[in-house]
């Protein structure tokens, strides 16, 4: 091939990408918190998200930064950046950075353990958001984390280990834990966990039409606090996204990761033994019925690629973006689907009425259905929010008939933390005044046929677990920045489970937190 016109084609096609880049306008990602998803999807009189609500969503979709904006009159240059900003800004004619620490020091004490043990969570980090010529955005944090957490957080999280193969047996052994939408660890002192994980992503708009994501960061889908679909609960996974607008009300998104479970292989010519792969593929269509009314057509499927021994490439109908085809064109064996609709109703000053419902494998005993509502300023209360939500999930909705293909990454449940088998109410409320806030969450499940370790890539086998679990959580605070959502915080948890033996857990924290991602702890 001539060196020359390789070089030719390829000096055009970068003038073609940086004419693009230069066409439109602001392209920065949102956090995926609640706290700024809340206020994205947060109906509003004057300005109402219309976006296709699969996150991260962007500055293009919502000026989400612009409404919830510290707008008080500072003097300083300190309070100015303690408040309102980045601790490093740059703005320049064609980029903008912004650069801030991540924290989370807190102490904390289980009130019903009668021991000295203490609790905490000791996390540094760094986070980094920018914008190159008007239309590339990026997003890039790390986090290193050492923490000890209460009782039943801590037998969850161990009971989510990597699995290392045990060959004479046959069997397999857990060591370490998983800590959900983190990453593994490693042990710290007596009983505590070491960790540490990265995200990051980039956006390109290409066109008004065409847009492309990729990185290795959580997602979520849905208007809910729990989606049964894709949520944040996993670990962060490598994955692109591409987004297509061929009409204004009609948005289809194509979505390709590669996923793990946490189960070393037995051969490996590697000083340690890789982990066994597999990949997941989502087919999101959304369509604007009305300027109130958005409906979505959801395929997600989880995908072989191979065994303990081999592995390969993902089957080719993996690639296939027309949704439900491959279900039943592919070997059952090859993958595990999760499909189903999405509805969102949201007209101004009235609550917003949402509902989810899912199939397994088209499969009449698997299935998963979600209804709830949010209410922002109510009774025109300004900054008063209530979301009332109601989950059901049947046993073996995410189960596959290969337990490797069922529906997790890094051995955690992909869509709702507490993963097959219940029924769960959830009422929360916020208040915020100025830069003080108070927030309430109430948990309750009714669990049936419920397996804690179900859904791990084994053949692993628990105790069915039935009956009531309670899970209340207060939280006071003062927001220092809205942008980072900085908080000082002092919160309470009650938990009781009476599935066997009635335990208690009563909780309390204080600290300071940078609250950019979630992390679940009403399991």
């Amino acid at each position: 091939i001539d060196s020359h016109a390789m070089m030719k084609k390829s000096l055009l096609i970068l003038l073609f990408v940086l004419q693009s880049l230069c066409v439109i306008g602001q392209m920065k990602s949102l956090p995926i918190g609640d706290f700024y998803k809340d206020r994205l999807i947060g109906n509003r009189s004057t300005q109402r998200y219309s976006g296709a609500y699969f996150f991260p969503a962007h500055e293009t979709e919502y000026p989400l930064h612009s409404v919830i904006r510290d707008s008080s009159k500072q003097y300083y240059d300190f309070t100015e950046i303690l408040f309102k900003k980045h601790v490093i800004e740059k703005t320049g004619k064609n980029f903008s950075i912004g650069i801030s620490p991540i924290l989370n020091m807190a102490l904390g004490k289980d009130l019903s353990d009668t021991s000295a043990r203490r609790l905490f969570q000791n996390t540094r980090g760094i986070y980094i958001e920018g914008e190159i010529l008007k239309n590339f955005s990026f997003t890039t944090s790390f986090q290193e984390n050492q923490a000890r957490f209460s009782g039943y957080q801590t037998s969850y999280y161990q009971s989510l280990g990597e699995l290392y193969p045990n060959q004479s047996a046959g069997t397999y052994s857990s060591q370490n834990a998983v800590i959900p939408g983190a990453s593994r660890t490693k042990p710290f002192k007596t009983d505590g966990f070491d960790y540490a994980f990265a995200t990051g992503h980039f956006t390109y708009r290409v066109t008004k039409w065409l847009q492309v994501m990729a990185g290795n960061t959580q997602s979520f889908i849905g208007a809910g606090y729990r989606s049964l679909f894709f949520s944040d609960n996993s670990l962060p996974a490598p994955y692109y996204r591409i987004s297509i607008t061929p009409i204004k009300r009609l948005q289809f998104h194509y979505y390709r990761s590669r996923l793990l479970n946490l189960m070393r292989k037995p051969v490996s010519t590697t000083v340690e033994a890789y982990y066994e792969p597999k990949s997941l593929s989502i087919n999101y269509l959304h369509y604007q019925l009305s300027k109130s009314v958005s409906l979505q057509l959801i395929e997600s499927i989880v995908w072989s690629n191979g065994d303990s021994i081999q592995s390969k490439r993902a089957h080719p109908m993996y690639y296939n973006p027309i949704p439900i085809l491959s279900h039943f064109v592919v070997d059952k064996k090859e993958l595990n689907t999760v499909t189903g609709l999405q509805i969102e109703i949201a007209t101004n000053n009235a609550p917003m009425v949402y509902a989810q419902v899912a199939i397994g494998n088209f499969n009449a005993q698997s299935l998963a259905a979600q209804i709830g509502c949010r209410w922002v300023n109510v009774l025109h209360i300004p900054n008063f929010m209530m979301q009332y939500e109601y989950n059901y999930v049947s046993a073996n909705m995410y189960s596959a008939s290969n337990p490797r293909l069922n529906y997790t990454h890094g051995n955690v449940p992909m869509a709702h933390s507490k993963g097959n088998g219940f029924h769960e109410g959830i009422a929360r409320l916020s208040f915020e005044w100025r830069r003080f806030y108070a927030e309430s969450k109430t948990v309750y499940y009714s669990l049936f046929d419920h397996q804690t370790n179900a859904l791990l890539p084994v053949n692993a086998t628990s105790d069915e677990k039935a009956g009531p679990l309670f899970h209340q959580q207060l939280e006071l605070g003062y927001r220092l920045n809205r942008k980072m959502n900085t908080c000082f915080f002092g919160s309470f948890v009650f938990r009781r489970e009476m599935t066997g033996e009635p335990t208690s857990s009563s909780i309390v924290f204080v600290g300071i937190r940078t609250g950019l991602f979630n992390q679940y702890t009403d399991f």
